[in-house]
């Protein structure tokens, strides 16, 4: 497994993929991903489980906050695609 390629942290924070993974996933839970790009590396996750609306960002109205969902959503169908064709789902499946 050490030969796994990874992915820069500012490149993971540029993309937008921190921002989406935090506004999509994590946010509502009342979770954040927290990075230090002085060190490139993810730090922590903030745990705000105990507020009731969760963690969201202040504004995204910008157009950086909107090119990085519009980068993740575009990533995201192509790679949607290309699972459903080699694996038959994109979200792998769990019997519960």
């Amino acid at each position: 497994m050490s030969d796994v390629k990874k992915i820069d942290i500012e490149e993971f924070r540029n993309f937008g993929f921190l921002q989406e993974a935090n506004r999509q996933f994590f946010h509502p839970l009342g979770l954040a991903l927290e990075v230090d790009l002085t060190k490139n590396i993810i730090v922590g996750i903030w745990d705000c489980r105990d507020d009731p609306e969760g963690i969201y960002y202040n504004d995204l109205t910008k157009e950086s906050s909107i090119q990085k969902a519009l980068n993740v959503k575009k990533f995201k169908e192509e790679r949607d695609k290309s699972r459903m064709e080699r694996l038959g789902y994109i979200i792998q499946p769990i019997d519960i």
